[in-house]
This record gives structure tokens, C-alpha cells and sequence, in this order.
């Protein structure tokens, strides 16, 4: 494309220089993209670290986690489309009175031209594409350096995460495999690790779940019962061996983990409701969702969840509440979950067991239990570092007052 511009350029100067003597032209530079000002952006904080690391005022564990962050953000950026550079018009210059005809012509042929490019070309296009190649070549290297500094630290779990969802970005789904294999090895309880596997090494293996993918899916799920995309991975590799009335009851459970009568909640309904339909099975009415956070239950586990004063500034009011019901003495998984919002607290919950997890884990099967609402910042089932937690004391699985005070930091 350069060369096509300085091919272009010298021919309006013989033109011009044909007809009379050479014009000044002034040519104003295109601002920069949104991807160019991204990467100086990083360069600049790169630098910061560096030098607080240099100074002393950075801890070596702190100076690598926020340039994990760091190169993480810059990896979400450079999978975005780049924003187009806005374009501002010359100012067009005002030829004095009692010019000739032919200076006239002599603008008008290059003039002409560049107008008619500016119609239907791409001008800035080079720019643009030289500038989104110059942010993924520093993106890239970025996942590079991270790689080797996993080969020098390979016992860093968080690291192969980070590795792995990086060039499950870029579409290197063989390697992101591996990544998250080595993860995998040393964090093998990970729920989430499991299934994050699981989906890179299908897409790796021709996007089919067959196999390795969907046992890994099934294992996290044994991990952690309620994890969303486990789920929906063990749902889908089940559609895809048309085991219709299997992939139902996996897309079925996620209802109780995304908000009632959201667009998740939908999309899944209609899921589960095709999948029935091809097993030949009847459509599941749907159940009612509570009319208000004061709604009253008559039966099952009942009482109040409400957030500590001094936790009320480390939270927003679309944070996403778990409440859920464990066996005092029996299997970690859930015995019955609901799902709210900070902007429902306090909130008056009802457990049963149309909420259980698993047909063979109902509420009523355990006389005693334990009541828990979880704060997620991240909006996942698992507890992470920064979540905000209650428990109750053992209550018996039908109990009417049970009170939780989420009041601590999960660490």
C-alpha cells in the first residue's frame, strides 16, 4: 500500500508539474487508534512497575501479580476491534483572484483523485492494520514472556491459569490445553480449572466434547455440583451423542445459579425444553419465582439473610448472593441453593427439595444442617478470595428462624 501511494504521489507531481510549478501540499496525520494509545498506555505502567521494583516500594509477589493483571488486560484489549481513527477535513486553501484555468485543472486532477479514494477506498486502512499489528506483536510477546517464566517457576498454578486463557484468546486452543493441563496436575481440585480444560481441549479436538473433554467436564462437576459451565459442557456433550433426556437435566440444574427470568434463564429454559422434546419426554412447567423478598414459605428450611453493617462499603447492590443449604455430616455439595441480589438483603429465603442439586441429595434426607450465604463478586458459585460469607449454627433441614449474618471476608 505504500508503494502505491508513492506511486500516486509522483504521478500527480509530473501532472502538476506538466501543466505548472510545483504546489506545496500539506498533508495533517491521522490521530492515533485506540489499540496504538492501549499499548503506550501499558508500556507506561510496565515502566512504574519496574521502577517501584527497582526502588523497593514494590514487593516481588506484588510486582508480579499486577503484571500478570496487567498483560491479562492488555490481552482482553488487543481481542477487541481496534476503534477507527477519526478523520478531520483539511481546511481547504483559498486560491488568490485571477488564477488561470490551468492552475484550476492542475488542483483539480489530484483533488479529484484523493476524493474519489476517500469515496470508495480505505484511506487510514494501512495505518490501522500496521497499528493492531504492532499491539498484538506486543500482546504476543507479553504470553511469551509469561511462558517462559513459567518454565523457570513451573510450580505457579495462577500462572498456567493465565497462560491458558491467553491462547484460548488467540485461538491456540492445542497450547491453552497444555497450559491448563500443567494447572491442572498441580491444582487437580480445581472445579473450575476442569472445565476451563475441558472447552479448549474440545475446541483443539475439532469442537467435539467426546470423550476426555466431557469427563473432565464430569469430573468438576463432582467437585462442584453447581459450577455453571461444567454444566453446560456435560449438557452439550450429551445433545451431541443425542442423549437428549441426559443433556436436559444438566442444563436444568443451571436455573438455580443464574437470575430468574433473565435472559441466561431464558436461553436455558428454551435449551432444556428442546432438548425434552427431541428425548420425546413432556415440557416441564416451569416453576413460579417468589413474588417479593418478603414472600412467606409454609414448608422446607426458612428464615433471614442479612449482610453486617461493617461489610456494607465492600459491596454493590447488583453483587450476587448464594444461599445454600449443606449437611452438617454427609457430602460437601449443596443440598438446595437459591439465588439473589445485595438489593434483595435482608432476604426472607424458603429451601426444599424442588431445590436439590441431585435426586439423591435431597434436603429432607438430612436431619441436620448448615445454612451459608455467600457474597460473589465474580458472580461463580465457588468461594474466591474477596467474597463476603455467613454460615448459621446446625439447624435441623426444617427449621423456621434460622438467621445468617454474613459478616466475614473469605481469604
Amino acid at each position: 500500500m505504500t508503494l502505491f501511494w508513492l506511486i500516486g504521489a509522483v504521478a500527480a507531481a509530473a501532472v502538476i508539474a506538466w501543466v505548472l510549478r510545483p504546489l506545496l501540499t500539506r498533508k495533517k496525520a491521522a490521530p492515533p487508534s485506540r489499540a496504538a494509545a492501549n499499548v503506550a498506555i501499558y508500556r507506561d505502567q510496565l515502566r512504574e512497575l519496574d521502577a517501584d521494583l527497582a526502588a523497593g516500594t514494590l514487593a516481588r509477589e506484588d510486582y508480579e501479580r499486577a503484571r500478570a493483571e496487567l498483560e491479562a488486560r492488555a490481552l482482553r484489549d488487543a481481542g477487541q476491534p481496534d476503534a477507527p481513527a477519526a478523520q478531520q477535513p483539511d481546511t481547504p486553501a483559498v486560491e488568490p483572484p485571477g488564477r488561470g484555468f490551468a492552475w484550476t485543472l492542475a488542483a483539480a486532477v489530484p483533488l479529484a483523485a484523493v476524493a474519489l479514494y476517500v469515496l470508495v477506498g480505505t484511506p487510514g486502512g494501512v495505518d490501522r492494520e500496521a497499528q493492531l499489528h504492532a499491539s498484538r506483536a506486543q500482546v504476543e510477546g507479553m504470553v511469551e514472556r509469561l511462558a517462559a517464566r513459567l518454565r523457570e517457576n513451573p510450580d505457579d498454578v495462577n500462572g498456567w491459569k493465565l497462560l491458558g486463557r491467553s491462547y484460548g484468546v488467540m485461538g491456540r486452543y492445542a497450547e491453552a490445553a497444555d497450559a491448563y493441563a500443567k494447572a491442572a496436575v498441580r491444582s487437580p481440585r480445581d472445579a473450575q480449572l476442569l472445565a476451563d480444560l475441558a472447552d479448549v481441549l474440545a475446541m483443539a479436538r475439532g469442537q467435539s466434547l467426546q470423550g476426555e473433554p466431557e469427563q473432565l467436564a464430569l469430573r468438576a462437576l463432582e467437585i462442584e455440583p453447581g459450577n455453571l459451565k461444567a454444566l453446560a459442557l456435560a449438557g452439550s456433550a450429551a445433545f451431541e451423542r443425542k442423549d437428549y433426556a441426559a443433556a436436559a437435566k444438566h442444563w436444568e440444574r443451571m436455573l438455580a445459579y443464574v437470575e430468574p427470568n433473565s435472559e441466561d434463564a431464558r436461553s436455558i429454559q428454551q435449551n432444556v425444553a428442546e432438548a425434552r422434546s427431541l428425548a420425546g419426554e413432556p415440557a416441564k412447567p416451569q416453576p413460579k419465582q417468589p413474588e417479593s423478598k418478603k414472600a412467606q414459605a409454609t414448608t422446607g428450611l426458612r428464615g433471614t439473610v442479612s449482610l453486617s453493617p461493617q461489610l456494607k462499603d465492600k459491596v454493590s447492590p447488583e453483587d450476587t448472593v448464594f444461599v445454600f443449604a449443606r449437611a452438617a455430616e454427609g457430602p460437601p455439595m449443596p443440598l438446595a441453593v437459591a439465588r439473589v441480589r445485595v438489593r434483595d438483603l435482608p432476604y426472607r429465603f424458603a429451601l426444599d427439595d424442588s431445590m436439590a442439586m441431585s435426586p439423591a441429595l435431597k434436603l429432607s434426607a438430612f436431619p441436620k444442617v448448615v445454612v451459608t450465604a455467600r457474597v460473589s463478586k465474580s458472580g461463580a458459585a465457588t468461594a474466591q478470595p474477596g467474597d463476603l460469607q455467613g454460615a448459621s449454627a446446625q439447624v435441623s433441614h426444617d427449621a423456621a428462624a434460622v438467621s445468617v449474618v454474613i459478616d466475614a471476608q473469605v481469604r
